[in-house]
């Protein structure tokens, strides 16, 4: 199992009546409510919380993009994982991921990660997200129905840039390059492991066996509403005649939440959960689904968007509700352990993306819910998948040897003998 600990940054201080003034948190959120000097604590406190889950054993620390939101303040998760790739962990450094159709040219992403590839020292796992729709077409002003095109010719040249040696002119609908030569490259050979998130669009499924991506589906709502569309995947694996179902070509992202107690879960973190349910996910239906933006084979199959509330909303659902219907697994380490067991089998998925940071939980709580889930449940879930223990082909080979931050000798008393030479 790769368990990899992930920050959406949601912007902690939405007021209490956020909901009843404003449409949205997504596109056309108040300026107002965001105060830049606040966020200088709030950028630095989630940067230690990752920093923190790498020293605990988590396989990776993650990171993403989006834009115009209070669900996520992180337009740029370069620069989130820069800062965070020359730390002392070996954790694997996920950026999943950049959203490839809005770069022009999308050779800027490759030539980034190829960056955070070198620096980190092998580390990078890369995701390349289609992007919500609020993001794409609204935030950035994409035509829904041919974002899909845009990325597939954006994944095409950022492949090529990665594995081509020789330079290159690349003449596309939307890139034209007469000299496509990056450097840096990565260290990673052919190129780094990518991970593609979706949503609950089924033509993902084909793109992510095609290329051998492992296949990441990043929803609120629980495990248990995910079984269906998790397995639309495997079965189109399935009807493909791909030789393996090793679990680490799909990944789930969770809601995550451990105390000593099944009772001290709740009184700790059931505030924070509210607030993100209720305040960070309220996203206006127009905006979460754009005409053209889902094709018509993901609507015929009824699969929704992963930012669409259960009939009758969040609002109104207790904290037994969410957890017992999977939207969180929360509890003691023992509850957490059986519920992330039930989920990892029934996916089969062998990637999971823990959301432990919730809302406006504070760092405090964030640590000690953190250090129980790595020391008292991720150990007894390492081993579940045991015959596919050696599948290495979706997750990062760093170099056996790295530069440390701190590995440069002292100031020397003298000018080196090399001056001057």
């Amino acid at each position: 199992m790769k368990f990899t600990w992930f920050n959406l940054m949601p912007w902690p201080y939405l007021p209490d009546d956020f909901r009843e003034k404003n449409r949205s948190v997504w596109v056309d959120i108040d300026q107002r409510l965001f105060d830049p000097a606040k966020s200088h604590a709030v950028y630095n406190t989630y940067m230690d919380l990752l920093e923190y889950a790498g020293t605990l054993g988590f396989d990776g620390i993650g990171v993403n993009e989006h834009h115009q939101n209070g669900y996520g303040i992180m337009p740029s998760p370069n620069i989130i994982a820069a800062g965070l790739a020359r730390g002392k962990s070996d954790a694997a450094i996920v950026v999943l991921g950049n959203s490839i159709a809005l770069y022009n040219p999308p050779i800027r992403v490759a030539e980034e990660f190829a960056m955070l590839d070198c620096i980190s020292g092998g580390r990078l796992v890369a995701g390349f997200p289609v992007g919500t729709s609020m993001d794409t077409n609204y935030c950035y002003g994409q035509i829904p129905s041919l974002t899909r095109e845009k990325y597939q010719e954006a994944h095409d040249l950022i492949i090529k840039a990665w594995t081509t040696r020789d330079p290159f002119a690349f003449n596309g609908r939307y890139n034209k390059l007469r000299h496509v030569n990056i450097w840096p490259r990565p260290i990673q050979q052919p190129h780094p492991p990518v991970h593609i998130p979706g949503g609950g669009s089924v033509e993902t499924y084909d793109f992510c066996i095609d290329n051998t991506y492992s296949y990441s589906y990043l929803s609120f709502s629980g495990y248990i509403r995910a079984k269906a569309l998790m397995q639309g995947y495997w079965d189109r694996v399935a009807e493909r005649g791909t030789p393996d179902t090793s679990p680490y070509r799909a990944g789930f992202a969770q809601t995550i939440c451990v105390a000593e107690t099944d009772e001290e879960a709740e009184r700790l973190y059931a505030p924070h959960v509210s607030y993100f349910y209720n305040r960070c996910l309220h996203v206006h239906p127009g905006f979460a689904d754009a005409p053209g933006y889902r094709t018509i084979k993901t609507i015929q199959t009824g699969a929704l968007s992963q930012y669409a509330p259960p009939r009758g909303g969040y609002a109104n659902l207790t904290w037994k509700e969410l957890t017992e219907q999977g939207h969180v697994i929360a509890g003691s380490p023992e509850t957490v352990r059986q519920r992330m067991e039930e989920l990892i089998r029934s996916l089969h998925v062998g990637n999971i993306f823990c959301l432990m940071h919730v809302g406006d939980m504070p760092a405090d709580k964030c640590m000690y819910s953190t250090r129980l889930f790595a020391e008292k449940v991720m150990p007894k879930l390492r081993g579940i998948f045991p015959e596919h223990a050696s599948d290495d082909r979706f997750w990062c080979k760093p170099l056996e040897t790295r530069v440390m931050p701190d590995s440069l000798p002292p100031s020397p008393a003298r000018a080196p003998e090399s001056v001057g030479a």
